[in-house]
């Protein structure tokens, strides 16, 4: 079975364990039903790309949107990894993960909230169909991205479902993505770097952290730096042209398709432990998780 699908087969197996309900966008129809930047990172791949959408809870409740990452292997595309880069390319889809044991463990849970998780799931992959630099796309919030760099791929594929998240307007907005090595050259794998511009909500995440081992540290999203992402012939690009800040510049690529009105909270998160520790073996690991259901279940009961 190939990833992609397992990722589907594993949010709608979570889905049925909590009566949850789930749609899956698959191929030609994100183009059709308006997901263009999910669709041009995807479409090199035999494995076709996808949206997964899974919706809970009581709709008198507050709304609580999870966006996670999804990229089940990447390349690098055209601008194509090293070989020690993409060896750790299968867990790109760890916001996905986490995100989806987030969701598992809030409706496990009850929590009197309007839930939805969208994950854009695709491979960045290398074929004639292939993206490429300096290609331009019209996202589905309508701004138009040129192609900086096609191993920037996670922001591309974000885009389109925060603007999907966003046009619900919901209470709580968070996403989670293994987004940029520059977040861990920033912070190594232990702290995982938190951008929120509610102070309130920075804070409570930093201490609901803090209080259960999963520590967060806070980044700014540093609004004059976002000049370094205008496109020459599109609205912006999906990479700066220098090499500095790495991880607030993706940051502010995402928030620009996020209301500024929306209490919103990105996690640029490492998703694995490099080496192994007691309890925490080397592999796959949920950073983040408990921080955001600690702080969760703290807001909402």
């Amino acid at each position: 079975m190939e990833e992609l699908d397992q990722l589907a087969d594993a949010v709608v197996a979570v889905a049925k364990a909590h009566g949850a309900k789930t749609n899956v966008i698959v191929g030609e129809a994100l183009l059709q039903q308006n997901y263009p930047t999910i669709h041009i990172v995807g479409r090199a791949s035999s494995r076709a790309p996808r949206l997964i959408d899974l919706r809970w809870g009581d709709e008198a409740n507050p709304k609580v949107t999870l966006v996670g990452k999804g990229v089940c292997f990447d390349t690098g595309g055209l601008d194509l990894k090293a070989r020690d880069g993409m060896l750790e390319m299968k867990k790109d889809m760890g916001g996905a993960a986490v995100t989806l044991g987030l969701a598992s463990a809030l409706m496990s849970a009850n929590t009197p909230i309007r839930l939805r998780l969208l994950i854009p799931a695709v491979e960045n992959s290398v074929a004639g169909n292939a993206y490429r630099p300096l290609d331009i796309v019209r996202t589905r919030s309508g701004k138009t991205v040129e192609i900086g760099n096609t191993d920037a791929e996670g922001r591309l594929i974000l885009c389109d479902a925060l603007t999907e998240a966003d046009s619900e307007r919901p209470e709580l907005l968070v996403d989670c993505a293994t987004l940029t090595g520059a977040a861990r050259i920033a912070l190594g794998p232990e702290l995982q770097a938190l951008y929120c511009d509610d102070d309130a909500v920075a804070g409570a995440l930093l201490k609901s952290g803090t209080d259960v081992g999963d520590p967060l540290w806070r980044m700014p999203i540093w609004r004059p730096y976002r000049k370094q992402l205008d496109g020459r012939c599109a609205d912006l690009n999906n990479v700066a042209q220098g090499t500095f800040a790495g991880s607030i510049i993706a940051a502010l690529y995402l928030a620009e398709f996020v209301s500024t009105s929306t209490r919103w909270a990105h996690l640029d998160i490492m998703a694995s432990n490099p080496t192994a520790k007691p309890g925490r073996p080397e592999g796959g690991e949920a950073t983040g998780l408990r921080a955001l259901y600690a702080y969760i279940r703290q807001r909402y009961g």
